[in-house]
């Protein structure tokens, strides 16, 4: 996704049975899900696969 994104975004990886509080926090109830933040602020969240051309249209409509 750096190619189509660039330094636009940072992606991070959580694994949820280390973090169980910030799992809890963002009701994370599957995996994978994925949280999307823009200024801080949760704008989007969705459990389960997505393709990788999914995620770069969340990311750039967000």
């Amino acid at each position: 996704m750096k190619e189509e994104l660039g330094d636009e975004v940072k992606i991070v990886k959580i694994d949820v049975d280390k973090n169980q509080p910030l799992a809890a926090l963002y009701q994370v109830r599957g995996v994978p899900t994925m949280v999307l933040f823009k200024n801080g602020k949760k704008v989007w969240q969705q459990s389960g696969v997505l393709q990788k051309d999914e995620i770069v249209r969340v990311i750039k409509t967000k």
